[in-house]
């Protein structure tokens, strides 16, 4: 399974970015997704998540009411829509996918088994 992240970049304080992870491979039915990222000098951090099963979406506090994840299961893509970006949002972002559909390991790197090469986001002040 590969997973390949695209759509950081650099954009200004308020602005919205989309990030998408295209699932190669295999199809990741039965697979939950998340997102994470990573700030310099950082450890990597949980930001959103989606159950397989029961779609239901899972987020860290600080992104509550500003990102969406999702995904599009007959195109194997997951998105994580941004919107009203901070600077603290800056960050080398993460897809990642996991065969335990397990809401208590979701907030784990070690939660999942597939992970993409990272997409940056810059959000300047």
């Amino acid at each position: 399974v590969q997973l390949q992240a695209s759509g950081g970049g650099l954009v200004q304080a308020g602005d919205s970015l989309r990030l998408s992870c295209a699932v190669s491979g295999r199809t990741f039915s039965g697979y939950a997704t998340g997102w994470f990222r990573q700030a310099p000098g950082k450890d990597r951090e949980f930001v959103a998540a989606i159950s397989w099963s029961t779609g239901s979406t899972y987020y860290t506090d600080t992104v509550k009411g500003r990102f969406t994840i999702s995904r599009d299961n007959a195109k194997n893509t997951m998105y994580l829509q941004m919107n009203s970006l901070k600077p603290e949002d800056t960050a080398v972002y993460y897809c990642a996918a996991g065969a335990a559909d397990d809401s208590g390991s979701f907030y784990y790197t070690l939660g999942y088994d597939y992970w993409g090469q990272g997409t940056l986001v810059t959000v300047s002040s």
